[in-house]
């Protein structure tokens, strides 16, 4: 298959999203986000993702155009209308003024409406960290999964992201699904024509299903059963409850042109470690070893690192579908 350096992949994306609506900054942040976890190897944030994303700009889904704005209604809470653009936009702005108010106050949050698919949330937090930040990060997506015991989808699979900064390393970065696997994985086996493992989703009758197009017309498993559905309904209540935001079930797709906006919502709480007594990175540090001692174990996100160094060094391996597929829009 074709590899393509990370400048030729980013060229690729982001003149897809420029002839088809977006402003050059906008186009050229959301090419960024979705090269990064290609080269991450996050497959269902990356590339597979323009093709959804165009689909949104030509119907008026998302504005390419618009430019999200700030205010801060008390000293520690931003509030960030992504006025339904592309989501990365608003979470740069975040991400640019979270800091600030975090060392004033030890701990502040942004709040994110009127927003969209956020991609890999593991790089907001990640972002923050190497800022010197605690960073915790709640997403809530179409509805995707349902209450334990029903049948009917409320809840999206709704992102946990956490990472915390470590003395003279990478952070320590945790980014999960409440449901088993991110259905952007789904996705892109659909968009490859390719079976998914059993134990990822459930068919619109509620059988559990390998195919692809059936998952995505029917339910997700949540992680952990029970508990994986009650973590969605937790990130609901704070991403879209406590934001302003659309649930789930009221949100339309991230992967067609049907309906209006999808109208998510995300949160970001960040820590100024400075503010507490625990001596923050180097207690940090202290934990981070004890893993690493143990022969096997490694650190969320570790995995992540190495797949973006190699892809710095090799770039990104696309089948030539997707290119093709790309360069037609």
């Amino acid at each position: 298959m074709p590899q393509l350096s990370l400048a030729e992949a980013h060229a690729l994306a982001a003149t897809a999203f420029l002839r088809n609506g977006a402003r050059e900054e906008v186009a050229a942040r959301v090419a960024q986000a979705l090269v990064a976890s290609e080269a991450d190897g996050l497959k269902g944030h990356g590339l597979a993702r323009v093709l959804p994303y165009v689909t949104h700009l030509r119907a008026g889904k998302v504005d390419g155009k618009v430019t999200p704005t700030l205010t801060r209604p008390r000293p520690g809470v931003l509030a960030i209308d992504a006025a339904h653009g592309f989501a990365y936009p608003a979470l740069t702005l975040a991400i640019e003024a979270l800091p600030a108010a975090a060392a004033e106050q030890g701990i502040a949050a942004a709040a994110i409406r009127r927003s969209n698919h956020c991609g890999a949330a593991g790089h907001t937090v990640e972002a923050l960290a190497e800022r010197g930040l605690v960073a915790l990060m709640v997403a809530n997506a179409p509805a995707s999964i349902a209450p334990w015991g029903g049948k009917v989808p409320l809840f999206g699979t709704n992102p946990i992201a956490f990472a915390c900064p470590l003395p003279g390393r990478e952070p320590v970065v945790i980014d999960m699904s409440v449901s088993k696997v991110a259905r952007g994985n789904i996705m892109a086996a659909h968009q490859r024509g390719e079976p998914i493992p059993e134990g990822w989703a459930f068919d619109a009758e509620g059988r559990p299903t390998t195919d692809a197009a059936a998952a995505l017309a029917g339910t997700m498993v949540p992680a952990g059963d029970a508990k994986g559905a009650t973590l969605a309904m937790m990130v609901e209540l704070l991403a879209a409850g406590l934001v302003g935001a659309s649930f789930g079930h009221e949100a339309s797709s991230m992967f067609d042109g049907t309906g209006g906006p999808p109208d998510v919502g995300q949160l970001i709480i960040a820590i100024d470690p400075a503010a507490f007594s625990g001596s923050g990175p180097e207690r940090f540090a202290v934990l981070a070893e004890a893993v690493e001692s143990q022969d096997g174990a490694r650190l969320p996100g570790s995995r992540r690192i190495t797949a973006r160094a190699k892809a710095a060094a090799e770039g990104v391996t696309l089948d030539e579908a997707t290119i093709a597929t790309i360069e037609g829009l």
